[in-house]
């Protein structure tokens, strides 16, 4: 119940993760801006959780959050802290402690390696794009002929393609491009972008849930229409 205009519930978001595998600063901000010129939109003010449970000592995590900042990034918390010390430390930065955990789907298990063409204006895809996989066409189009995972993540200049399910990320005209469209034979994303127009997961939970679509701009809004 409401109290004084305020009201606390339990939600999903979803939240970029940065793992690092070691605790060199500027090495994972070099790595950031690279992957932040590939769809600057997209990026711009994005959340970000730090995923340390691979680093062997605890980084400065002031120093972090003030390096992901300085990339017009918003460092939200850590997850894979080993020990109290760390969790605390981290606390100490302004840094939330938060845990993940995963369910697996029958889309986990082992399937045959996918391969990746590149055509003039258009790069195809063939297989699925699995969890924690990135399938970027620059300057033109993309088709993914299969699923796109949960956790993945695919990204064009220009429209994207996919002939399965879209379980993952979709980022369609990632340099502003606003013809971008994304198509999909069933939409189940966790975030879809056109042009740095961006909708998640549970702001598309409606009619189009687990339906094929075709997702253009309209002007400043998302404009979702069946196939």
């Amino acid at each position: 119940m409401a109290e004084h205009g305020i009201e606390l519930k339990g939600s999903n978001f979803t939240l970029s993760v940065v793992h690092m595998a070691d605790g060199d600063i500027q090495q994972v901000k070099r790595q950031l801006e690279e992957k932040i010129a590939l769809a600057p939109a997209f990026f711009r003010a994005a959340p970000l959780v730090i995923n340390i449970e691979k680093l062997s000592q605890t980084p400065d995590f002031t120093a972090l959050a003030d390096a992901l900042k300085a990339l017009d990034l918003v460092p939200v918390g850590i997850t894979g802290a080993k020990d109290d010390a760390t969790r605390n430390a981290a606390r100490a930065a302004g840094l939330a402690v938060v845990s993940t955990g995963k369910i697996p789907t029958q889309q986990d298990a082992p399937a045959a390696p996918a391969a990746t063409i590149n055509q003039p204006g258009t790069k195809v895809h063939r297989g699925p794009v699995r969890s924690g996989q990135q399938v970027y066409a620059a300057n033109g189009s993309l088709v993914i002929l299969g699923s796109v995972s949960n956790g993945a993540e695919v990204i064009a200049d220009e429209s994207i393609h996919i002939y399965g399910q879209l379980r993952g990320r979709a980022v369609a005209g990632a340099k502003g491009s606003e013809s971008a469209r994304i198509y999909c034979q069933q939409l189940m994303a966790e975030l879809i972008s056109v042009a740095g127009h961006y909708q998640l997961s549970d702001g598309l939970q409606g009619d189009n849930w687990e339906q094929p679509v075709t997702i253009s701009l309209a002007g400043e809004q998302l404009k979702f229409d069946r196939l």
